[in-house]
């Protein structure tokens, strides 16, 4: 159909109102995409500055995880290095031991062959079975404690020598040394057969207002009395001595009591018991036997003059045989 004259102005008004239509449309669009990249590059820059925050709070966390890793390396290279120390040390003395291993034997050896010659001294010198007894039983714990087959040879002659000791009487040494110790101190409180010689009683005063041929009668009759006198002769008669003899009597029978000390120390009974009978003999001549302390001194004596010391000690020559056999077997290879 043709168009006619007045429908163009209208197709043209239609027209420029779709264009404006249609620009309008652009506007807005570009308003609100111009409006989105404002909220997006808003949002961007808010999300990139987290990102900021979070990669300058992980660079401090890795500032400081890379410090710690620095330290903890530092002490695992410190601890490395003293347990290298550590290592060589025990490498050390692993080796010492094993060069020091086999003469922990030779010491053992030799500080009982020590043991051994010290308690052989005892007996010989002093006769102290107990000592010697115990040195024996000081030197088998000893061995015991090493536990080496090769030692056993040492300690059944150990045994034996041991069983020989205690087989042994026994002698109260220490006792008997402080019974005499106590009776030396005791001389000079004895009372001498002088002192009842000379002794007798003073006269009695006489009574006072007595009359005088009463006190002439007393008088006489002390003097008849002292022109005789009246002793027992069954001992014989107490000898005279000065101080001075007094003085050295008792000092002398305190140096018999003491060499029969040290007599009984050496177990010499022969000098023991003579010096207790000379002892004994200068008691009964010097010394008022009537008297309690001399008594019991006598008696004493007499129990110590019993005392029996005569068995033959044994020696240890078996055990030090013994000891200086296994020195002898191990210096032989080392040769």
């Amino acid at each position: 159909m043709p168009v006619t004259a007045s429908a163009s102005p209208r197709l043209a008004l239609w027209a420029w109102v779709v264009v404006l239509l249609i620009a309008v449309a652009i506007g807005a669009a570009w308003l609100d995409a111009r409006h989105g990249q404002r909220e997006l590059r808003v949002e961007l820059a808010k999300r990139l500055a987290e990102i900021e925050s979070v990669q300058q709070s992980t660079r401090a966390v890795v500032k400081d995880a890379q410090e710690n890793v620095r330290d903890a390396q530092a002490k695992i290279a410190l601890l490395e290095n003293r347990l290298g120390e550590s290592q060589a040390q025990q490498a050390a003395l692993e080796a010492l031991y094993r060069e020091l291993s086999p003469s922990r034997d030779e010491w053992a050896l030799t500080e009982v062959e020590q043991v051994l010659m010290l308690a052989s001294q005892q007996l010989q010198l002093a006769g102290n079975v107990r000592g010697a007894l115990a040195a024996l039983q000081v030197a088998d714990t000893k061995l015991q404690r090493l536990d080496r087959p090769q030692f056993v040879p040492l300690r059944r002659a150990l045994a034996r020598d041991m069983d020989r000791l205690k087989a042994v009487p026994y002698v109260d040494v220490a006792g008997l040394s402080l019974r005499l110790d106590e009776s030396i101190g005791e001389i000079d409180a004895l009372p001498l057969a002088i002192d009842e010689r000379l002794g007798a009683s003073p006269p009695p005063a006489p009574p006072p207002g007595e009359p005088g041929w009463r006190r002439l009668l007393r008088s006489a009759w002390l003097q008849m009395r002292q022109l005789v006198r009246i002793e027992n002769i069954d001992r014989p008669e107490a000898p005279l001595l000065l101080p001075e003899q007094q003085f050295f009597l008792r000092e002398n029978l305190k140096l018999r009591l003491l060499s029969a000390r040290f007599a009984l120390l050496f177990r010499d009974q022969a000098n023991f018991r003579a010096d207790l009978t000379a002892a004994d003999a200068w008691l009964a001549k010097y010394f008022d036997t009537r008297a309690k302390p001399v008594q019991s001194l006598q008696t004493l004596l007499k129990q110590l003059k019993a005392t029996d010391m005569s068995t033959e000690l044994p020696g240890l020559s078996a055990s030090l045989d013994a000891v200086r056999v296994l020195q002898i077997a191990r210096d032989k290879p080392q040769r």
